[in-house]
């Protein structure tokens, strides 16, 4: 039976048997006795994506009190969930974000601690996803964005809206304007500033009409 560990564009954690592109970790949240999620879903503001594999180094899942491995599809949906890439093992990654969250920001100098902190606020409402409202039409956001309509989340690409799912992205639909904001807004910044979210590979070959069609 699958971990549940799997993180969802809301910031949910699921059990799948899907595998995601990256790993990552909010902090130890879970009983490694019995390798499942406490009650708690972050024990720290740092919430991280890293690579599967780095150095050659190898764990077992939750099976240490240490860091709560959880995975993710890919990058876009980290990003949406309110996670950011890991200064240790994504360092040439994670210096690219902060630039670009810099420039989208109008700041500079930021340790990621402060990263860390804006982005807490604007991922968690009383404990649960926060939703924001667009800043602009659903076609005219960036590719890598992700959007809530309804209990459905979509990945913005090149201007198609794609349905997420544990096992990748599906054929794109017309997603009304009323849809929300998943991916922090200044997170959303970073990535009108430049910076590039890795995609599955089920974003890359779906023929689709444009956002906000029909």
């Amino acid at each position: 039976m699958p971990l549940q560990n799997r993180v969802t564009p809301t910031g949910e954690i699921i059990a799948t048997p899907h595998r995601g592109l990256f790993t990552g970790n909010r902090g130890i949240i879970h009983d490694p006795a019995t390798k499942t999620l406490l009650n708690k879903r972050w024990s720290s503001p740092a919430w991280l994506t890293c690579l599967c594999e780095f150095r050659g180094r190898r764990r077992e899942v939750m099976a240490r009190r240490s860091w709560t491995e959880l995975f993710f599809l890919d990058e876009a949906t980290a990003l949406s969930a309110g996670h950011r890439p890991c200064f240790y093992c994504r360092r040439d990654d994670a210096n690219r974000f902060r630039a670009a969250w810099e420039a989208g920001s109008g700041t500079s100098g930021l340790r990621a601690s402060e990263i860390d902190a804006v982005l807490h606020r604007e991922r968690l409402d009383r404990g649960k996803k926060r939703l924001h409202p667009l800043p602009v039409p659903v076609g005219a956001l960036p590719d890598g964005t992700m959007v809530q309509a309804g209990a459905e989340s979509f990945l913005i690409a090149r201007g198609r809206a794609l349905p997420w799912s544990a096992a990748g992205y599906s054929e794109a639909r017309a997603v009304p304007d009323r849809a929300m904001l998943l991916t922090p807004p200044s997170t959303l910044r970073a990535i009108a500033a430049g910076y590039r979210p890795v995609l599955h590979p089920s974003a890359r070959y779906i023929p689709s009409p444009l956002v906000g069609e029909g």
